[in-house]
């Protein structure tokens, strides 16, 4: 396993980020350290879990900039700067083009809590995702990890948990569910395969390469 420095791009509760930090504690990822948070909301409580673990933070305001374009080549500038490998978006809200995707081909990977191509691309993030869940009455909803690409929520899958879906569910405890049981798993064993380089991206789809010895 090669030494990764990770960023992770915030916006709020950092529940993501303290997983992977959780999995950085117990060894899980080898010498690869997350070294820098950038959050796009001054208040968000993530920075105060980075803070807490002596994580570099920089705060990237939308409304600071004149357009995405614009903000979007500070976000990249600010990663090429930090000299990072993964880029892991932890419930990022705001909107960034593809010059940061081209920056980091494949080296960017988010969460979406439900089972791509289910309830997924534009429109389609935070409660609104398990409001449309319940609403088709669906038995199984969950969580993909996936690569990002410029078409939104289309990368390739790296690694999907489905949870049961109950009866008496609201978008509220679907969401906590499905952050306790399939979000807090993933996202760490995602940043795992990535940084022991067991991630191969072939025609579209990721190929899980078995772990050596």
């Amino acid at each position: 396993m090669s030494k990764k420095n990770i960023a992770v791009l915030v916006s709020g509760g950092g529940t993501n980020l303290q997983s992977i930090l959780d999995a950085q504690d117990r060894g899980e990822l080898g010498e690869s350290r997350v070294t820098l948070v950038i959050s796009s909301n001054p208040d968000a409580y993530a920075l105060t879990r980075a803070a807490n673990h002596g994580v570099p933070t920089q705060v990237l305001v939308r409304k600071d900039y004149p357009d995405i374009a614009a903000y979007s080549a500070a976000i990249r500038d600010a990663l090429l700067a930090a000299k990072a490998d993964l880029v892991v978006l932890a419930g990022f809200m705001t909107i960034i083009d593809e010059q940061v995707f081209e920056a980091f081909p494949y080296k960017i990977i988010n969460i979406h809590p439900a089972l791509i191509p289910s309830f997924c691309g534009k429109g389609y993030y935070g409660l609104r995702v398990h409001e449309a869940a319940l609403k088709k009455g669906v038995k199984i909803s969950g969580a993909t990890v996936h690569f990002v690409i410029p078409e939104c929520d289309a990368g390739p899958i790296i690694l999907q948990k489905a949870v049961p879906v109950r009866d008496d569910d609201t978008p509220e405890t679907l969401q906590k569910r499905i952050m306790a049981e399939a979000e807090s798993e993933l996202m760490p064993k995602a940043v795992r395969l990535f940084c022991e380089d067991r991630i191969v991206v072939k025609d579209g789809k990721t190929i899980i390469k078995k772990q050596e010895g």
